[in-house]
């Protein structure tokens, strides 16, 4: 089976790494931005300076700060309709997943025109986005990194999951010293997200082996660093490791996709509005659950990346052994126990199955599923 492999052209990364990036910028002979982030970077000045370091490589630079958590069709449409009046030439993305994914969404409806609910699917545009530069302030998404653009459509409950090459960005920024701000929860929940897309991407049906050792190792840095991040936000050391393993696991997910936590979490995320991250984190272990009886092998070494002493351990003991090193992890951090603490309602299972099992991101899950075993798995995730 051929493999192709999908990564920004350049990828500036590690502690104070923002001033090269802003030279890299200057290189391309951009002339305006248009900055895409969320009210709170905003309104804490980090867009601001975003545009001062700009303007001092000539570069001018108009604020869009609409990106909402979970970010909706109307965001899109708000900051193409900006960026149209102010004649910008590129985007930059400044966040983590939600300002992310807004850009993408802005600057791939820029230069192919129409509404960005034409675009869900795989592989849906025809031309290449307005120039992309993402600069990272959360380790967890990988969005700066990947083809994935997630929007959710108010109108219909739902999460649109639009992979397509041409969402890539041109160029990512990863400096840690951007995300010692971050709160716990945020560090939290971004830190089980990388996660998740590690070992649903090992997991997966199309991983190969670049995949793999990527997934692995991001696993590995996790375990060995998420805890103390969320402890001590401003160990830089525990932040760039983070930073790294975010980045691993996206090149992982990004090339081999997902499974049925993501297909499930965009759901939720649709449904309630809740936190990506956190719906991840509850419903990984359930869904690693299920997969267990087709992909043992592959959960062991999981098991093994997250520290787990499993010496002796039968495939079958090696899965349960990767389960419960993750239910132990989120247990450290914080995460909720159960999408009951998240205000999701059993009522909606139904809903949110059938939903799930429309969302391209199940289409690699290891193990196939039908609606009574979707329903199922959020059930004992309540």
């Amino acid at each position: 089976m051929s493999s192709t492999f999908f990564i920004p052209a350049v990828n500036i990364m590690g502690i104070d790494c923002l001033d090269e990036a802003m030279s890299a910028i200057r290189n391309y002979g951009f002339r305006k931005a248009l900055i895409v982030t969320d009210a709170g970077l905003a309104k804490a000045g980090v867009a601001g300076m975003i545009a001062e370091k700009l303007a001092m490589q000539d570069i001018d630079s108009a604020i869009f700060d609409g990106a909402k958590p979970n970010p909706s069709i109307a965001n899109v449409e708000q900051g193409l309709a900006q960026l149209q009046q102010a004649k910008c030439d590129f985007v930059i993305s400044l966040g983590g997943g939600s300002p992310h994914d807004c850009a993408k969404g802005i600057a791939l409806c820029a230069t192919n025109g129409g509404h960005i609910s034409d675009y869900e699917g795989v592989d849906r545009s025809s031309k290449p986005q307005l120039p992309l530069v993402a600069i990272n302030t959360t380790a967890g998404t990988a969005s700066e990194m990947t083809r994935f653009c997630i929007i959710t459509d108010e109108s219909r409950h739902v999460k649109m999951a639009i992979v397509d090459r041409n969402v890539t960005p041109l160029l990512s920024v990863n400096d840690p010293a951007l995300m010692v701000a971050m709160p716990k929860g945020l560090t939290a929940a971004t830190g089980m997200d990388a996660l998740t897309h590690a070992v649903e991407a090992y997991v997966s049906t199309a991983a190969n082996p670049i995949t793999d050792a990527c997934a692995l190792k991001a696993i590995s840095m996790i375990s060995h660093n998420l805890r103390q991040a969320v402890h001590d936000g401003g160990d830089l050391v525990a932040r760039e490791n983070m930073a790294y393993a975010q980045f691993l696991a996206g090149m992982a997910f990004n090339n081999a996709s997902l499974g049925f936590v993501h297909a499930m979490a965009h759901q939720l995320g649709g449904f309630y509005d809740l936190p990506h991250g956190v719906c991840n984190a509850v419903l990984l272990p359930h869904v690693q659950s299920f997969n267990a009886t087709v992909c043992a092998e592959r959960l062991t070494d999981v098991a093994h990346a997250l520290g787990a002493d499993i010496r002796g351990f039968s495939p079958e003991e090696g899965a349960q052994a990767a389960i419960t090193a993750i239910r132990t992890l989120a247990r450290d951090v914080e995460i909720p126990a159960g999408l009951r603490e998240l205000g999701a309602k059993l009522q909606d299972i139904p809903t949110l199955a059938a939903n799930a099992l429309k969302d391209a991101c199940g289409l690699t899950n290891p193990r196939p599923a039908e609606q009574r075993q979707i329903e199922e798995i959020f059930r004992n995730a309540f």
